[in-house]
């Protein structure tokens, strides 16, 4: 048997054992995913009529809970135009510094910048959905390489009264939306790549119109903590 005062001080440092495991435990409870970048596999339902910069970054966080990634910040790559009482919100200053990451564990860029410059590493093969699977392009059936925007290649908002938001994304009618194309392909398989985030205004804000350019409703989310 330990003398008394052994004891205590045996037990004293068995509790902290114990203590420094459990707060390890709950430190790795509380760790962040991997992934912090990924293209919505579905969208909300209503064509460009995401609910808003609110609605759209609540399916963001709701499509990155079910694939395990809940304990993040997530914010639709998306801006926002000036109108009525609305202000302009740019979609690069939504979606925090980076690094960004995808499902499969590929970097598609380390921060806004290389986000927004010639040496970022978005296309087909790393655009990828929570799940980790890739979404349809140019060349596939059906084409769903428009990406919803409403942005000018630097990320931030399109200026001018003309639409490019789908009215800040509660329309599923009339309008339009910027979008760019996850596959950075152009008209047809050889033509020089289109931008990621900013290719061309849709035909309207419906699953239809939106169809019919080649798009699908999707758009990009990223974790901005």
């Amino acid at each position: 048997m330990f003398p008394k005062h052994k004891r205590s001080v045996h037990w004293s440092l068995a509790a902290g054992a114990v203590a420094a495991l459990l707060l390890a435990g709950c430190a790795g409870m509380g760790a962040k995913t991997g992934m912090s970048f990924f293209v919505t596999s579905a969208g909300p339902g209503k064509g460009a009529d995401l609910g808003g910069l609110a609605g759209a970054d609540r399916h963001c966080q709701t499509l990155a809970a079910a694939a395990g990634a809940g304990n993040r910040s997530w914010r639709a790559y998306l801006s926002q135009q000036a109108v009525g009482y609305e202000s302009a919100i740019n979609a690069r200053d939504r979606i925090g510094k980076g690094p960004w990451i995808n499902a499969m564990g590929v970097v598609v860029a380390n921060d806004v910048e290389q986000l927004h410059g010639p040496a970022n590493n978005l296309n087909k093969l790393t655009a990828l959905t929570e799940r980790g699977e890739t979404v349809k392009g140019r060349g596939d059936t059906p084409n769903m390489h428009d990406v919803l925007t409403g942005s000018l290649p630097d990320g931030r908002v399109v200026a001018g009264s003309a639409d490019a938001t789908c009215g800040n994304w509660t329309l599923s009618g009339a309008g339009s939306a910027m979008v760019g194309h996850h596959d950075r392909t152009g008209l047809d398989e050889s033509a020089p790549a289109k931008s990621w985030n900013s290719s061309h205004p849709s035909r309207g804000c419906g699953a239809d119109a939106l169809k019919a350019t080649g798009g699908a409703g999707l758009y990009y989310c990223f974790a901005a903590d």
